[in-house]
Formats: C-alpha cells, sequence, structure tokens
C-alpha cells in the first residue's frame, strides 16, 4: 500500500490541529474558528514544518460549503426566500455596488487599473456563506426573520457573484487585461466571448431560471420521492446515504450543467427537501458531516494566508479590513433601516455581512489569471478574510452594545401601530401571525403569570407534553425561537416568549422566580444545563424535568440542578415491558455497565 497520501494526511493535519488549537481558544474564551484559522496556518506553505496540499484542502472545504447551504436550505421554504425578497434583493445590490466602489477607490490610491479596481472592489463585497451561516445558527436565528433576511441576501450575493465569474473573462480586454485564460475555464460557466457581453449575460440568467424551473417542476416531485422510498427500506445507512448523493449530486449538477454556484445548487436542494416529512430526518444525518467539513473550510483559509504581509503591506491591510468591517456593515445597516426594518434587524444584518470569504478567493484568483488584479490584491483580500473573519465574532459584541444607544438616538424602534409578519402562513388559507418589531429590538416583556409551567421547546417532544398542560388546564407558557412555531402557538392563544432560554433576558422574561415548575424539552443537554442554572439561582424551590439521550447526560443535567431527568430510551423500553407484562413497571433498572441509569421519571407529561 503507497505511503504517499496527500488526502488523508491533509484531513487528519487540519482536523487534528483544529481540534488542538479550538480546544484552546475556547479555554481563553476566544471563538473556535480562530483555532481553525491559526491551525490552517501552521499547516501552509508559508509557515515551516508540515505542509497540507492546499488544492485537496480547498476541495473538501467546497464540500463543506455545500452541506452547510444544503442544511440551510432543509430549514428554508419557497415561501421563507419570497417573504424576504423586497428587502433581500434591493440591499444586495446596493451593498454590492457600495462596497465595490470604496474598493475601487483603495484601489485607485495604490495606483490599479480600472479594471483591478472593480475585481478588487466585487471581492469585498461578498460575505462568506460558511461565516454567517455558522454565526445565525450559534445564535439560532435561522428561522427568525432576520435570519432569513440575511440568508436571502447571501442569495442575492451568491447570485451575482456567479454572473460576475461569467462576465470577468469577456471583459477582461476591455478592462485592460487578457481576454481568454483557458486554464480558468470553470466548466459552463465560461463562455465564448464571441456571444458579446449581453449575450453571455442573457445565457447566463436563462441558465439560472433553467436550474429554478427544474428544481421547481422535476425536483419537488422527485427529491421528496426518493426520500420516502428509501425510508421505507428501513435502512438507515441507505438513507443518510441518500441524503449525502443527493445534496452532493444537485450541487454538481447545478454547476457544470446550469452554471449555477456549487453552493447555490446545495441550497435549492434543501430547500426542496424541506418540502418533505422526512427533512428533519435529513438535517440530522447530515449535521455530523457538515460541522466537519466547515472546519475544513477555515483550515483551508488559514493555509492561504502569509503571516509576514500584515508587515509588508501594513496600511493597505488596514483600510482593506475597514471597507469590510466598516463600510460593508454600515452600507447594510442604512439599507436595512431605510427599509423601515427594526434597529435590532439592521445591527445583525450589518455584524453578518462584515467578513468575506470563499467567493471572494474565487474572484481573486480568476483577476490575477486575467492580468486584472495584481497579485498584491490578492494578498489584501486574503489578509481581509482572515482578520475580517476573526473579527466577526466580537462585531456581534459590539452590536449588542451599540443597540440600545442607537435606539435612544432614534427615540423609537418602529411606529408603535406597525406590526410586521413574523412567518409566512404555513398552511393553505392559513394567515400568517403578526408581532410588533419593538419585541425584536428589546427583551421580551415579561409574563404576568405565576404558579405556572415553563416549557422550552416546542418541538416533537414539548407540543405533545404542551398538549397535555393545555387538557389538564395548567397554567404554562412556551419559550420557543423558531418564528413559524411562535405563529402557530399564538394562533392557538398559547403565552409564548421569543427567543433562546439560554440568554438571560428572555429566561427573566418567563418569570421563573413566580414559576412552580420548568419543563426543558430540548435535545441539547448542554444547552439546557445553562437553562437549569439560571432556574436554580432564581428559585431554588422550582421543579425542573428535563430530557437527556445518554447516560453522561443525565449525570450532567442532574449535578446542575435538575430534579427530574428522563432519559428517551428508558423511558421506550420500559414502554415494552408494560405491554408485554401487561402492567405498569417501575423504572428501568441499571445495567452492569450503566451505573447511572435508574433515574426517576414524572407523570407531568
Amino acid at each position: 500500500m503507497p505511503h504517499d497520501t496527500p488526502l488523508i494526511a491533509t484531513i487528519v493535519a487540519g482536523l487534528g490541529l483544529a481540534f488542538v488549537f479550538g480546544a484552546l481558544a475556547n479555554r481563553f474564551r476566544v471563538p473556535p474558528l480562530v483555532g481553525y484559522l491559526i491551525a490552517g496556518v501552521l499547516v501552509g506553505p508559508n509557515t515551516p514544518g508540515f505542509v497540507a496540499d492546499a488544492g485537496l484542502a480547498n476541495e473538501l472545504a467546497e464540500i463543506g460549503v455545500i452541506l452547510l447551504m444544503f442544511g440551510v436550505g432543509l430549514h428554508f421554504s419557497l415561501k421563507d426566500l419570497l417573504s424576504v425578497r423586497a428587502i433581500a434583493v434591493p440591499g444586495a445590490i446596493v451593498q454590492i455596488g457600495f462596497a465595490t466602489a470604496l474598493g475601487a477607490g483603495l484601489a485607485w490610491m495604490l495606483g490599479w487599473s480600472m479594471g483591478a479596481g472593480l475585481v478588487f472592489g466585487l471581492a469585498l463585497s461578498v460575505a462568506s456563506t460558511v461565516v454567517l451561516l455558522r454565526a445565525l445558527q450559534e445564535r439560532r436565528l435561522i428561522e427568525t426573520e432576520r435570519g432569513r433576511i440575511a440568508v436571502g441576501w447571501l442569495i442575492v450575493e451568491d447570485l451575482a457573484m456567479v454572473l460576475a465569474l461569467v462576465l470577468l473573462p469577456a471583459l477582461a480586454g476591455v478592462l485592460g487585461g487578457q481576454e481568454q485564460v483557458e486554464v480558468h475555464s470553470r466548466g459552463l460557466l465560461s463562455l465564448p466571448a464571441s456571444y458579446g457581453v449581453w449575450g453571455v449575460v442573457a445565457i447566463t440568467l436563462a441558465k439560472a431560471a433553467a436550474f429554478v424551473l427544474v428544481m421547481l417542476v422535476v425536483g419537488r416531485r422527485l427529491i421528496p420521492w426518493i426520500l420516502h422510498y428509501v425510508a421505507h427500506t428501513g435502512s438507515r445507512e441507505l438513507f443518510r446515504l441518500a441524503v449525502l448523493a443527493i445534496a452532493l449530486g444537485v450541487a454538481f449538477g447545478a454547476a457544470k450543467l446550469f452554471g449555477v454556484s456549487l453552493a447555490l445548487g446545495a441550497f435549492f436542494a434543501g430547500m426542496i427537501m424541506s418540502e418533505s416529512e422526512l427533512s428533519h430526518r435529513a438535517a440530522e444525518e447530515s449535521l455530523p458531516l457538515r460541522d466537519a467539513f466547515s472546519v475544513l473550510f477555515f483550515v483551508s483559509v488559514g493555509m492561504l494566508f502569509d503571516p509576514f504581509s500584515v508587515i509588508s503591506n501594513g496600511w493597505p491591510i488596514l483600510a482593506t479590513l475597514a471597507i469590510i468591517v466598516v463600510g460593508k456593515s454600515l452600507a447594510a445597516f442604512v439599507i436595512v433601516v431605510v427599509f423601515r426594518y427594526p434597529v435590532a434587524t439592521a445591527l445583525m444584518i450589518s455584524a453578518s455581512l462584515a467578513q468575506i470569504g470563499e467567493f471572494s478567493f474565487i474572484l481573486a484568483e480568476l483577476g490575477v489569471g486575467l492580468k486584472l488584479l495584481p497579485e498584491q490584491g490578492r494578498d489584501l483580500i486574503l489578509a481581509g478574510a482572515i482578520l475580517s473573519i476573526v473579527l466577526n465574532p466580537l462585531m456581534f459584541l459590539a452590536v449588542d452594545r451599540l443597540k440600545p444607544w442607537l435606539e435612544a438616538r432614534a427615540g423609537r424602534t418602529a411606529p408603535s401601530g406597525e406590526a410586521r409578519p413574523i412567518g409566512p402562513a404555513t398552511e393553505p388559507g392559513q394567515v400568517a401571525s403578526v408581532a410588533a418589531p419593538a419585541n425584536e429590538d428589546g427583551p421580551p416583556p415579561r409574563t404576568r403569570l405565576t404558579g405556572h409551567t415553563i416549557l422550552i421547546g416546542y418541538g416533537r417532544v414539548g407540543s405533545l407534553v404542551g398538549t397535555s398542560l393545555k387538557q389538564a388546564a395548567l397554567p404554562f407558557l412556551v419559550i420557543e425561537d423558531a418564528d413559524k412555531t411562535l405563529a402557530k402557538l399564538k394562533a392557538e392563544g398559547v403565552e409564548t416568549v421569543p427567543g433562546n432560554a439560554a440568554s438571560g433576558d428572555v429566561f427573566a422574561a418567563s418569570n421563573p422566580a413566580g414559576a412552580k415548575r420548568l419543563i426543558l424539552a430540548i435535545p441539547n443537554a448542554f444547552e439546557a444545563g445553562q437553562v437549569v442554572l439560571r432556574a436554580r439561582a432564581a428559585n431554588p424551590a422550582i421543579e425542573i424535568i428535563a430530557r437527556a439521550h445518554s447516560d453522561a447526560e443525565v449525570e450532567h443535567l442532574k449535578n446542575l440542578g435538575a430534579d427530574t431527568v428522563i432519559m428517551g430510551e428508558r423511558e421506550i423500553a420500559r414502554g415494552i415491558v408494560e405491554v408485554v407484562i401487561g402492567h405498569v413497571v417501575s423504572p428501568m433498572p441499571a445495567t452492569a455497565n450503566e451505573p447511572n441509569a435508574a433515574e426517576p421519571s414524572t407523570s407531568g407529561g
């Protein structure tokens, strides 16, 4: 067996060092992605020691982008996308134009040509898919209105960059570069310059429209049918394989046959799959690979960075970073406010877009190959990407500090009578619920309930618990962060607190000090542990019931103060035994290799 295995070496070095430095970053309360970037720098060609294969790392990172956009598509629907088109389309276009103008201005100051300024500005105008989505997922904002606007904005930027990649080779001669460079051909993305600029634009738009049409007409029927067929085979392995094959296959086919980006193809595949009842399971099956390959994306970015360029290009790097972090953010903020959205929405979108990533690298390489962009421009783009990705978590902290000041300056968050949909109708004929924008800008209003039950999470488990509480006429409220679920609960007359229960303001709004019981129906034991600590501190006498999936999670939650922790697998086993024996049995005993397995159960639904 050959021992020259660059693929294995790249994966091992990338993931291994990413884990080490990610853990160190987390230990010092720094975002783990900073550790991933440092790992990439260490295995890159600009530092001594082992050098990973940059080409392979980039392809592995591309898989991460595909799976990440596929996962976002699973939480989206066509209605979600169309519901934000009024802000996402003009907002993205204006922001791209503003950032491109700033980049061109810096290029002019550096003595570059007009073509170099155009490529440089475009590269600074487009945000990184991975960074934006990771930020939204960490804050559980994907399914909120703000999250939908950010993702819609990202899709428009993606389409604009695909068009730019097609047009640049055709316009290279006019802009002062080399007209045709075969080495930069990207399949059907490269069209003959003889078609003319408008011909290239027309063909590109026609291909994108054809892809969307095929996905809506054919994919809408074929993809759910494949999932249901595989699910009926009873093979989890085949189901997982089907999910990955659809995600990667549609993305690759979209790029090769229709000229759209891999990420955009994967997003539409996920969005079509979301219409299937099995979409939740598909999301779970693809999650581990999404996480692993998104880490490799950050490693691949770190490999491109030359730390010594910070010394040789000091002030140009600072100017580039200012355009990305300040210029783009300011433009996005103004655009969103002009469209009369709340300050919180404007700030969140500004922070989300204050970085650049994968499309910027592709544009930079194409610009250098077409003799449009000097190599210094590529170095500035890489440095700007690294530094903006590192600073992005700090941007979210900064906007949290700025929000009260900006609201005080504005004097109001929105007209008192103005209401904005928090989610589109999910059923034919159903009217979307509305909420005042002020709820998004500040902490939720405190409930007046006392002696009530706080139910956190209203998914498959939480909805069953909530139904039982309603039937028993027990007062309760629900803490939930998914807009569609909130709209449904409001329509049913259930009191809700929108947001993540791990947030102090959100949890305080549920009045834990006056509550009788806390039920944690969320599957994330680590997040549940934070809530348990808050609840026990606010009300030592409150009864806390949580769920877990393993003995380690049971022990973790019990040690933090939970009174009852129910492990799903154990309750299933007890239910089966009750059916077999014919009478109610006591909690399942611990086995020899499960010392903490015996846990009390609850009858509280």
